[in-house]
């Protein structure tokens, strides 16, 4: 469907207090990722507040679609969105990674309702969410089923037993997402195992395949609506986001791959985020 200008306009103001939120519970937790999950936050905001059928009121929702997030150490900015979409209060982000905290610094399934999977080890998710939309086709259901890795994830091996599997069943319930921001830990992912030519790679495994600016929430929504209209194959959706998105002076370095903003960088990330947004800023601390 078709996003109205209102509506691109409310889920981008809606990115930025997830991004503020981020933020605010990275330095509260003086641990935790960062780059990941801002360059994520347009792509889970796109998910929860206009994607997803799902209901924060009844997270067991029998119909509802899965949301696999393969890359667990980029959860804040899953918690983030969660919270904004009415799951629990935005002010619980705070405890993230405290002792006996709900949101865990990754996934923990049975801790926190609406939560499909329990993830950290890299390279399981897409197996787990190739399961699930098998299931769903064998019942007979209608449910989709998507899945969010990192690229430098892709030099699993694991992931590829699981593109097999869902092409050699043509899963077409099934939308794969790579956060093609091209840092990792160590450095670039083209220094450290180069993954291109990646789409050709996917289509080689009878995947449909979508490259997309994953920080523009309006050709992020046209991807997946694209996906939806592929019957005969699982879709890949490329989607090519800035790490630490929002807040310039730590884009595209990935030292911020695992690495918090001290309270004083917070402040001054939050002021170049509210800038960036042309936003008054608002601190949950």
């Amino acid at each position: 469907m078709t996003l109205t200008d209102a509506e691109a306009s409310g889920l981008d103001a809606r990115a930025e207090e997830v991004r503020e939120t981020i933020i605010n519970m990275l330095v509260a937790a003086g641990s935790g990722h960062t780059a990941g999950p801002l360059g994520m936050a347009d792509i889970l905001t796109a998910f929860y507040f206009h994607i997803l059928k799902h209901d924060p009121k009844n997270p067991e929702l029998e119909d509802r679609d899965r949301l696999i997030l393969s890359n667990g150490h980029i959860c804040p900015v899953r918690y983030a969105a969660m919270a904004h979409a009415g799951y629990f209060p935005v002010e619980e982000c705070l405890t993230l990674r405290k002792f006996g905290s709900r949101l865990q610094g990754h996934p923990e399934r049975l801790r926190l309702p609406g939560l499909e999977t329990t993830s950290g080890p890299l390279g399981e998710g897409l197996s787990q969410a190739a399961g699930i939309a098998y299931a769903f086709r064998m019942d007979n259901k209608k449910q989709r089923v998507y899945c969010l890795m990192g690229d430098g994830e892709q030099e699993e091996g694991s992931v590829w037993e699981a593109v097999m599997f869902a092409g050699k069943y043509k899963l077409h319930n099934l939308t794969a997402i790579i956060d093609r921001n091209n840092i990792q830990i160590d450095g670039m992912t083209e220094d450290i195992m180069p993954l291109e030519p990646i789409a050709d790679k996917y289509r080689a495994f009878n995947w449909h395949v979508i490259e997309v600016n994953g920080n523009d929430i309006r050709a992020f929504i046209a991807a997946v609506d694209e996906a939806k209209a592929v019957y005969e194959k699982p879709t890949i959706i490329i989607a090519h986001t800035i790490p630490g998105k929002g807040v310039p002076e730590i884009e595209f370095d990935y030292h911020w791959h695992g690495k918090p903003p001290t309270k004083e960088e917070g402040e001054r990330f939050l002021k170049e985020v509210h800038t960036m947004a042309g936003k008054v800023p608002h601190e949950y601390a």
